[in-house]
């Protein structure tokens, strides 16, 4: 295939569906993973020529392995890894069990490092590649109520900034992608809630729980138009490092920029003084 060959979890709906129909608009091929055998029949019926639907649990190591061993075998290669799969989760630190914390983190954290990790083997082999994560600007800048998906996207932004540098020599790129709100179902059905609920954080968490819900369906984001500027972040000769999406993700990034420099400030000399004269 001359085409690229784009690897992109989660298209079965909002951002992972729309980047997988523009890619195949384009010419390029997906390789494609859905949670359901059903989903994956359905897609393999109608795209036969210019996709591939394959079945995959993002937090079963074993099933990553196995997937990406099978793209390897049918295409000979992945060009473009979209890390795209994953979940919301709204409430307070004392509010979420570690069983709720363990989940996020599987979905959002351990399974794309995973995945990335099982593809950068056949990519250095390439010398090429470009690893795109979905991040939030919930990945920059946390809110009350949001803390545990924002430790999640964190950490996905704090690996994959580190490797960025690390695969930089070797002709692989990385790119953090972070949306601000986007009209998927990442607000409804697609999010978690903590079961136990307490009352102190009524306005704090529990407001964020109920403006968040009461938004589904009403983002700013177009799904539609995030997907070509991925499209076209991939098919850049020099992408960056990161790509805020929508106007409020440059909003909230701005915040917390402007946050920590003053911070910065307040405590320069402080910084400078703790150190061996």
């Amino acid at each position: 295939m001359k085409n690229s060959i784009w690897f992109i979890t989660g298209i079965s709906s909002g951002l992972g569906k729309a980047l997988a129909e523009a890619v195949m608009r384009t010419g390029d091929f997906v390789v494609g993973t859905f949670r359901t055998a059903s989903q994956v029949e359905e897609f393999n019926h109608k795209n036969s020529n210019s996709g591939y639907a394959i079945l995959l649990d993002i937090t079963d190591e074993k099933n990553i392995e196995d997937t990406v061993q099978t793209t390897i075998s049918k295409f000979g290669r992945i060009d473009v890894l979209v890390n795209n799969a994953g979940m919301g989760f709204v409430g307070a630190i004392e509010e979420t069990s570690m069983e709720e914390v363990r989940t996020v983190f599987e979905a959002n954290f351990f399974g794309t490092l995973k995945l990335t990790q099982a593809v950068l083997p056949f990519m250095r082999k390439e010398k090429n590649g470009h690893i795109i994560q979905i991040s939030s600007h919930g990945g920059i800048k946390a809110f009350a109520g949001f803390g545990i998906y924002n430790a999640s996207k964190f950490a996905l932004e704090g690996f994959s900034e580190a490797l960025a540098q690390e695969v930089a020599p070797i002709g692989i790129k990385v790119s953090i992608v972070e949306p601000g709100p986007f009209r998927t179902k990442f607000a409804g059905n697609g999010l978690g809630l903590a079961k136990n609920i307490i009352e102190d954080y009524s306005d704090t968490a529990g407001a964020f729980r109920a403006k968040l819900k009461g938004v589904d369906g009403k983002q700013e984001g177009n799904p539609i138009k995030a997907a070509k500027a991925i499209i076209d972040l991939a098919n850049s000769d020099n992408p960056t490092l990161r790509l805020p999406l929508g106007k409020a993700a440059l909003i909230t990034i701005g915040l917390k920029l402007d946050s920590v420099k003053s911070d910065l400030e307040k405590n320069r000399r402080t910084a400078e003084e703790a150190v061996f004269v």
